[in-house]
């Protein structure tokens, strides 16, 4: 293990500068004659989809926000362990891995492993296996949210608090019109099922949850969205997609669903506000709809599924 001379850089998405908003196609609607209270964005790409009977979501970031500052975690663990160089600009060194990470956020966090792997390779070093990496990532993560964990366990706190402002609401409409709704999350599966019981959700998808295992190429999102098409025989027009990262938004597009971006300023929930970062990214994978949270759920879902 390298100890680097960097000190943690505490980076969020929102603090990266965003990319261009140059030909998005993005139209928003708020308050006045729309039906929204909130910020709404339809791309060029929006058409209504009254056949739609499948959804599937991500789940931390768009449903749950147990693991809240997991960039921070992962990022200090990355700057820690990263060979130093001694010409060095700490704060580029961060910027580097922290785009390295949300890059590859919605993926299996296997993957940022790798990746960093290849960046401590890269500079020499010899790195520890990625599955190594990640397990250790996972035990500074408990660490961090252990309090939540346990605070959601005996009832301290309503599982409100930990769930993207609107998501009841949203889940219980979809339930309400007979959707089928799945998880899919490149969170571990154990952690997934475990936290969708604590917020309360697992009813709305019963065993349709699936997550990451360290059998890493066993799973995947698209793997999750092409087992949905074959087993209930459907075409992807008639598929929604939630999420906050590239991976479900681009793998149901390239299937012909609608994917609506959850754009999520996970730090502050409920204040209504876009994360920059995260809009540009999921519209330059042709999200249709973005969305900070689900305080339109009702008018949003007339809007998709009006004829």
């Amino acid at each position: 293990m390298f100890l680097s001379v960097f000190s943690p850089l505490k980076v969020t998405s929102a603090s990266i500068a965003p990319m261009s908003k140059e030909n998005t196609g993005a139209v928003a609607e708020r308050g006045g004659p729309s039906p929204f209270t909130g910020h709404v964005e339809f791309t060029k790409n929006f058409s209504p989809r009254p056949h739609i009977s499948h959804a599937v979501f991500d789940f931390d970031g768009t449903l749950s926000l147990i693991r809240e500052g997991w960039p921070e975690i992962m990022l200090a663990m990355f700057v820690e362990m990263l060979p130093p160089r001694a010409d060095d600009d700490p704060a580029a060194v961060s910027r580097m891995l922290f785009d390295d990470m949300m890059q590859l956020n919605g993926k299996q966090t296997i993957y940022q492993m790798i990746q960093f792997a290849q960046r401590v390779k890269e500079r020499g070093g010899s790195p520890q296996e990625p599955l190594w990496y990640k397990h250790e990532y996972l035990r500074r993560l408990e660490g961090k949210i252990q309090d939540r964990i346990e605070s959601l366990r005996t009832g301290r706190v309503s599982p409100e608090k930990y769930l993207l402002h609107g998501s009841t609401e949203l889940l219980t409409l979809l339930a309400n019109r007979k959707m089928n709704l799945y998880l899919a999350s490149g969170t571990d599966e154990i952690f997934v099922r475990r936290e969708a019981d604590l917020l309360g959700v697992t009813k709305f998808f019963g065993d349709r949850i699936y997550g990451a295992k360290d059998d890493y190429k066993s799973f995947s999102k698209k793997m999750v969205i092409d087992r949905i098409l074959r087993e209930n025989n459907i075409r992807g027009e008639n598929l929604l997609a939630f999420g906050d990262g590239y991976v479900e938004i681009q793998n149901t597009k390239e299937v012909g669903g609608l994917a609506v971006a959850v754009a999520s300023d996970e730090a502050h929930n409920g204040s209504g506000k876009i994360d920059e970062w995260k809009r540009n990214r999921l519209l330059a994978v042709d999200a249709d709809i973005v969305i900070p949270d689900y305080r339109d759920a009702a008018p949003l879902l007339n809007r998709i599924l009006s004829k």
